[in-house]
């Protein structure tokens, strides 16, 4: 793999900064949900913000991944090559801290 840069406007470089910036956001929001939601929702609470926090650090991960990838697609072929697997691992971390914010408001709510 080659180590130049593509592209010397360091585009793809933005790219993994900003899935790096997204995925520990969601990572830090999975656990501080955790932490403000314990109380309520128990051991229920934990899973779900570990899971959430879990599916983060994996789309971090992919995100770089990703980027090697498609920086090395750039110089061999001129044309990017890349997957959605950040995309879909940064959604499904996004609908864990949802889910998490639902069920603290309908617990908060049935405990009156």
């Amino acid at each position: 793999m080659s180590e130049t840069v593509f592209d010397p406007g360091l585009q793809p470089e933005r790219t993994l900064l900003a899935w790096r910036r997204t995925c520990l956001s969601f990572g830090l929001g999975s656990l501080v949900a955790m932490r403000f939601t314990a109380e309520v929702a128990g051991i229920f609470a934990v899973l779900v913000g570990l899971i959430g926090a879990g599916l983060a650090v994996a789309a971090y991960f992919a995100a770089a991944v990703g980027y090697q990838r498609a920086n090395a697609s750039l110089n061999r072929t001129g044309s990017l090559e890349h997957g959605a697997w950040p995309m879909a691992l940064a959604t499904a971390a996004a609908l864990v801290l949802g889910a998490a914010c639902a069920a603290y408001l309908v617990l908060s709510a049935l405990r009156g």
